[in-house]
């Protein structure tokens, strides 16, 4: 049987939960089976090297993004932004020269700002897909409205990682035939191996205060600015404790002037970005999910497969992971809920015991196979 071409559209690689997730997808794929091109606008991110060497990764531009309006930067960033408006607005360019006229059975959007993209494609006989992992009505560079949502009908598939964005995809669908559009499918993880490496040995000085470990790309997503926010207000109200950040992105420095700004010198730490976050996890103390939005928080799984103590905010995913309150305390979605949260995990031992109870008896209801196969199966059927 001849293998089915696939063409995977994504940003770039950067070290994003989107973009580890679908590494992982790809990295658990039957080489055999699938012929993959996967197109990044940017060839760039931290996951580079752990595509595997089946899949053949094609790009628009090469190099880091660029975050700055620095004088010497403004043409290259210019020239990008051209280069890619152009091949957007003209796709048959695009598909003529990069993608060397290449006809392909599936093209598949990784994340939801692929959308016009792929649907603007000039192969009318591909099916396609769309993999959608935040809450579009909250997202930080454009909140989608109905029509907006609407708009992604378009597919063969809409794949969805949280019964909260199925919801929302299924309370706009005007028939039957675009509701059996939308899947929910958690997303990949590979449970055994995040196990494994916790278990690494890690090299941390000794404190006799509490760490709080958050864990997640740098920018106002994730709400890290809240929770230092926090932290020093409960420093100032008498509790002592740390919060260690593992990420990078472009809002880093931004971040680290206001850990200065509110002078929380050694009780916060920004580690940067980390291939392998997890020993941290499993030394810290308590997990805290600070972020303003989510789709299907991957890292929330991860806590909970290393069976740590959890805070986290009310977003899209959270009751789904932590089963409605039974494995972590969920906190309301701002900064006064993490205050709560925090001061709450500092003061009541006896309803993390509780947690960590529920926790030890707990059996993931997703699977790294069942996450692969279900996907596999769409691409597959179409």
């Amino acid at each position: 049987m001849a293998k089915k071409k696939i063409l995977i559209r994504i940003g770039s690689l950067r070290h994003g939960g989107a973009e580890k997730v679908l590494v992982t997808f790809l990295n658990n794929l039957p080489r055999e089976k699938y012929e993959i091109d996967l197109l990044l606008n940017l060839y760039s991110g931290k996951y580079l090297g752990e595509v595997p060497v089946f899949v053949n990764v094609l790009y628009l531009n090469k190099g880091e993004m660029i975050t700055t309006n620095r004088t010497q930067d403004l043409p290259r960033k210019v020239y990008r932004k051209v280069y890619q408006a152009f091949l957007k607005k003209f796709p048959k360019v695009l598909y003529k020269s990069i993608l060397n006229g290449k006809q392909y059975d599936i093209e598949f959007a990784a994340i939801h700002g692929m959308r016009d993209d792929i649907l603007n494609s000039p192969l009318k006989s591909s099916k396609k897909i769309v993999w959608i992992h935040n809450d579009l009505r909250k997202t930080h560079f454009h909140n989608y409205n109905d029509a907006e949502i609407r708009k992604f009908f378009g597919f063969d598939k809409i794949v969805v990682i949280s019964e909260h964005i199925k919801n929302d995809f299924e309370k706009l669908a005007r028939n039957d035939f675009e509701r059996q559009k939308i899947l929910r499918i958690y997303n990949p993880l590979d449970t055994e191996k995040v196990i494994a490496s916790a278990g690494k040995p890690l090299e941390i000085a000794k404190s006799n205060v509490p760490t709080f470990v958050a864990i997640g790309t740098v920018f106002p997503q994730k709400g890290f600015d809240r929770l230092l926010r926090v932290q020093r207000r409960l420093l100032d109200e008498g509790f002592s404790f740390n919060v260690k950040i593992i990420g990078d992105g472009y809002d880093f420095e931004k971040i680290k002037k206001l850990k200065e700004d509110l002078n929380l010198g050694d009780y916060a730490e920004m580690t940067g970005f980390s291939n392998d976050p997890y020993p941290h996890l499993k030394a810290a103390n308590f997990f805290v999910l600070s972020s303003r939005y989510e789709g299907f928080p991957t890292v929330l799984s991860e806590a909970v497969t290393l069976k740590k103590n959890i805070i986290a905010t009310d977003v899209s995913g959270a009751r789904e992971i932590l089963e409605n309150g039974n494995l972590g305390l969920i906190v309301e979605n701002s900064e006064e809920g993490l205050y709560e949260g925090l001061k709450k995990a500092m003061q009541d031992h006896e309803i993390f015991l509780e947690y960590q109870q529920n926790l030890n008896n707990h059996v993931l209801p997703f699977s790294l196979e069942n996450s692969v196969r279900e996907i596999m199966d769409i691409i597959d059927g179409l």
